[in-house]
């Protein structure tokens, strides 16, 4: 059901998108290090639900060290460093503001995964990545140093986020709900109790749970929102759809909040479209090798790499299981992915 899949992915934009003015809000009780907590402690909780639906149905495998160490960073990077580098940022400038410039995190993950990752990236890729920071210094010219602060804490926190990505989609021994569980609870456990440690917490009960509420609704269900429009809608679509949570985070600063959207605003929010638009669509061709592999994550049998069979159940269905790849050789038009993180020299590539 397309349609489905499509509002499940826009919610799941919305949720996300409100996590910034929300955490502005709450900022105004709660230092960065024990709402950065409360916020993942609240994903995890969101996310609880997901995992105990799962059970029995996705099939995990042996863990192995590389894997704990991606989720280690995972947790370090993502969910420790990467939200409380943001909420620094946020306190030094509006949440509009840095709702938008969390664009940042594509050009983040597509940069390191150049960089770091084996992956390639198109003249349109570039072009992509060149608006999106062009637009950030937009937004951060007009607002003196604090604005080129905050700048720098969010794209920090971006970079954060983008190996989280990377590392991320390497864990191949349990479900994404699964190290999005563990990355909630650790992360925001470890936060939580390093902000105490730094400041006794004031907060009332009541900001404390909407704190936790905020975690649950903007991370947790919307991840799980994600996953579920991903499943229905495919990958690419679901996230060409989820690329909107800025731009909802910088509407809802405007309209909640009451802060001014300007000239500069307006500029940025078209050329930072403009990017992400082109950076999505970005993508290459050339012959490349699979080797023999056997991981779990969510998958179809219509996309030319998942070629077991299930009886009874539709090439297009997405499921999720450990399942066994063999060697294979072939050509298409691909996204750097869980199944394409090689080197670009075994054959002559086209396209962007």
């Amino acid at each position: 059901m397309p349609g489905r899949g499509f509002g499940l992915a826009l919610i799941s934009a919305l949720l996300f998108g409100a996590a910034t003015p929300a955490s502005k809000w709450l900022l105004a009780d709660l230092s960065p290090f024990p709402l950065a907590g409360l916020l993942y402690l609240g994903a995890a909780l969101g996310m609880l639900p997901v995992v105990l639906r799962e059970r029995g149905h996705a099939r995990c495998m042996a863990f192995g060290r590389a894997n704990a160490w991606r989720l280690a960073g995972a947790v370090v990077f993502g969910g420790m460093l990467g939200p409380v580098l943001l909420l620094f940022g946020l306190r030094l400038t509006l949440a509009g503001s840095v709702s938008l410039l969390l664009n940042l995190e594509l050009v983040a993950t597509a940069v390191v995964g150049v960089l770091w990752f084996r992956e390639s990236l198109g003249r349109w890729g570039w072009l992509g990545v060149a608006g999106v920071a062009a637009a950030g210094v937009g937004l951060s010219a007009g607002s003196g140093w604090p604005g080129w602060a905050a700048a720098l804490l969010v794209a920090a926190a971006c970079t954060c986020w983008g190996l989280d990505n990377h590392w991320t989609a390497l864990i191949d021994g349990i479900t994404p709900a699964r190290s999005t569980l563990a990355k909630g609870a650790v992360a925001g456990t470890t936060n939580l109790a390093i902000g105490v440690w730094l400041a006794p917490l004031e907060a009332g009960p009541d900001v404390l749970a909407i704190a936790l509420g905020v975690g649950a609704l903007s991370y947790g269900a919307s991840i799980a929102l994600s996953i579920t429009a991903a499943q229905e809608l495919g990958a690419t679509r679901a996230q060409a759809v989820f690329g909107s949570a800025p731009f909802c985070g910088a509407a809802l600063s405007y309209l909640v909040l009451g802060e001014p959207l300007g000239a500069a605003h307006a500029a940025a929010a078209l050329l930072l479209a403009a990017s992400v638009a082109v950076l999505l669509a970005s993508r290459h061709s050339h012959l490349h090798a699979h080797e023999a592999v056997e991981h779990v994550h969510s998958h179809r049998h219509d996309d030319g790499h998942h070629l077991h069979r299930h009886p009874g159940l539709a090439p297009a269905v997405r499921h999720t299981h450990a399942h066994r790849h063999e060697p294979r050789v072939h050509a298409h038009p691909h996204w750097p992915d869980v199944h394409h993180r090689h080197d670009h020299g075994r054959g002559p590539a086209t396209g962007d």
